[in-house]
């Protein structure tokens, strides 16, 4: 069954008064750029005041001695309305500092602005001072003028490791430094079993009218996210309230190389039908492309509801529009 939802056009990009009735306690998880635009997009069409964001934080590292959270910072920035029109760091950063490093000979293949150090800077000498990273985002959000809830999915230390036939890599190595060029033989979360959800993470997921899974990775970041013990639980005990959009359109990602990283955990192909049988424990409904609609008999086949729409968000305007219809199909 299609469901066609009916669109405003997109003028002001505030709730206006006739939307109160669309207004949810929404949760969203979600992992960097394709994940941030969806949880921007919900902040545009519901307010931040009603929404919490679950991030991914297996990105996550240390370079030059600070701790970096790519994830939660990009989500971070486009609700703060700082992010840069690339899709990541701060707004009209400068890279002095990085340019410096190389003079010198550091390596300076990871793209930390001179704004976007500070960040790294002070959440580095927070977590010096004991402070967890969930303080940490707290206090962030404050100072940036962020209403919504950020909540790394942990505040234990998670990592990423690919293998490749070179070697083991840290994901941003693989990712950025190397270009993502190699197949991927293996992918290990170190200190995921050990793990335990962030304070209030739990609290939110039971308390949401609607949990939107964003169309992040679902291998590195949803399925990271997932992955914490008691996760992938809590969100399948809310199914029916579980609405998740897909990263894929066709046989291609939207964002990122996630056809290798779905490779590389041993599944056959990529496809928004592929999608849906991962998610089908955790959700009851699956947005997918326009494009993609014939695959709509083989997901509903699955027991999950679809919507079809169009899923790009190139700006503010096609964010809002999808936070709509996603909110609209759960109404």
């Amino acid at each position: 069954m299609r469901h066609t939802i009916a669109h405003r056009a997109a003028g002001s990009l505030a709730p206006r008064d006739d939307d109160h009735h669309l207004n949810h306690v929404i949760v969203a998880l979600a992992g960097g750029t394709g994940g941030s635009k969806m949880v921007h997009g919900l902040a545009l069409a519901n307010g931040q005041a009603d929404l919490t964001a679950i991030i991914n934080t297996g990105d996550d590292g240390h370079f030059f001695g600070l701790l970096v959270c790519p994830d939660l910072d990009i989500n971070l920035y486009a609700l703060a309305g700082v992010v840069a029109d690339r899709g990541w760091g701060y707004a009209d950063d400068t890279f002095r500092c990085l340019e410096g490093l190389a003079t010198y000979g550091r390596e300076a293949w990871f793209g930390l602005g001179d704004r976007d150090l500070a960040t790294h800077i002070h959440r580095t000498l927070m977590v010096a001072d004991g402070a967890t990273v969930s303080e940490v985002m707290d206090d962030l959000c404050r100072r940036l003028g962020v209403e919504a809830r950020l909540h790394p999915m942990t505040d234990a230390p998670v990592r990423t490791i690919i293998t490749t036939g070179t070697g083991e890599k840290r994901f941003q190595e693989y990712l950025v430094r190397d270009g993502a060029r190699e197949e991927i033989d293996a992918i290990r979360i170190e200190g995921l079993d050990a793990a335990s959800p962030a304070p209030g993470v739990l609290d939110a997921i039971a308390g949401a009218s609607t949990v939107v899974i964003a169309p992040s990775s679902p291998i590195v970041s949803i399925g990271t996210i997932l992955g914490v013990p008691g996760m992938r639980d809590a969100v399948a005990a809310r199914r029916e309230h579980v609405i998740a959009v897909s990263p894929i359109i066709g046989n291609a990602p939207v964002e990122g190389p996630a056809q290798k990283f779905l490779r590389g955990a041993g599944y056959p192909e990529c496809s928004a039908r592929q999608m849906a049988e991962i998610y089908t424990d955790v959700c009851s409904t699956f947005v997918i492309h326009e494009t993609d609609a014939d695959d709509m008999p083989a997901i509903e086949a699955l027991g999950v509801r679809v919507v079809v729409t169009d899923i790009l968000m190139p700006d503010h305007a096609a964010r809002e529009r999808l936070a709509h219809t996603v909110l609209g199909a759960m109404a």
